[in-house]
């Protein structure tokens, strides 16, 4: 079977590091072009403007969207209207009521949108959500800590109304607790850290209701020095689940579970995804994560912090 063409816009460090290797490894798809303000990709055309792409590829149906939150939605929206299926990257839009109105007119023009939440498929993500089945939890707490130094080098963009800051990584992490979690859980309060001199918190503590009584729990915290932070304990009634580095690795008990055969890896995952969702016709929008962020960001506190500087 032929590869489906696609377009990538949005040509920055999650595109150069994921994406495009991604693309280039992937029976299903043929990376066709991209478009990029300040970056070019070797072998394709490249395109400073995204109407002029869509214009000048008839033959590229699918598009994936790389670039931050907020310019997202006007790109979504052209593809949808030149009649072209879209792949978001996470977080899928700057506000809620973006995402749905774009769900809306894919599903009128009968196109594809695809919310992708890249550590949903973590290696063990599967395995735990298995695990927590039908068990009582008594506790859940998430911790995930990171430097955006590190992984956001100089990008003033997620300091700024929009960018979500903390909980541009920290909705990986709600991601991965609302795929797990066999029960729904809602937001009780929050603490959010804001640097005096930025629009977007670098810290978080997050509250949450669970059903059935369990404490259910998450501190962030984006100015962390050392080794990245990512994981997720559950204590159950039949022993603790730890979800660590992101999901790469689990532990029962503290005895770490063996390696899962056959997976391919998060984006390789988003894109054979994508593949079957046109395939078949269907969207897959989950904004599960993003509602948790929306609810931490109208209940927070709002504690001021110093400065953050590069």
């Amino acid at each position: 079977m032929a590869k489906r063409k696609i377009a990538l816009a949005g040509i920055g460090k999650i595109a150069i590091d994921q994406h495009i290797p991604t693309l280039a490894q992937s029976s299903d798809w043929e990376l066709a072009a991209a478009v990029s303000r300040h970056h070019k990709v070797e072998g394709v055309p490249n395109f400073t403007d995204f109407a002029q792409m869509l214009d000048a590829h008839p033959d590229i149906d699918v598009v994936s969207l790389c670039m931050p939150p907020v310019p997202r939605f006007d790109y979504a929206k052209a593809a949808l209207e030149a009649g072209r299926h879209v792949m978001l990257e996470k977080p899928p839009g700057a506000t809620l009521s973006e995402v749905f109105a774009l769900e809306n007119m894919a599903a009128a023009r009968g196109l594809t949108l695809y919310t992708s939440w890249h550590s949903r498929s973590a290696r063990f993500v599967p395995a735990a959500k298995a695990w927590l089945q039908g068990k009582r939890i008594d506790s859940f707490a998430v911790t995930w800590k990171e430097d955006v130094r590190k992984w956001h080098p100089g990008q003033d963009w997620v300091f700024e109304p929009g960018g979500m800051g903390i909980f541009d990584p920290g909705i990986n992490a709600l991601s991965i607790v609302t795929e797990i979690l066999p029960d729904p859980i809602h937001l009780r309060s929050a603490t959010l850290d804001f640097p005096a001199n930025r629009d977007t918190p670098i810290a978080a503590r997050l509250d949450f209701v669970h059903p059935h009584g369990a404490k259910v729990s998450a501190e962030m915290d984006w100015d962390h020095q050392g080794d990245d932070v990512w994981d997720i304990v559950a204590v159950t009634d039949a022993g603790t689940l730890a979800l660590r580095n992101g999901g790469a690795v689990m532990e029962i008990d503290g005895v770490p579970k063996g390696d899962e055969a056959g997976l391919a890896g998060e984006y390789p995952a988003l894109y054979a995804h994508m593949a079957d969702l046109v395939a078949q016709g269907r969207s897959d929008v989950d904004l599960a994560p993003m509602l948790h962020v929306s609810d931490a960001l109208t209940l927070g506190k709002r504690n001021t912090v110093s400065d953050f500087d590069w």
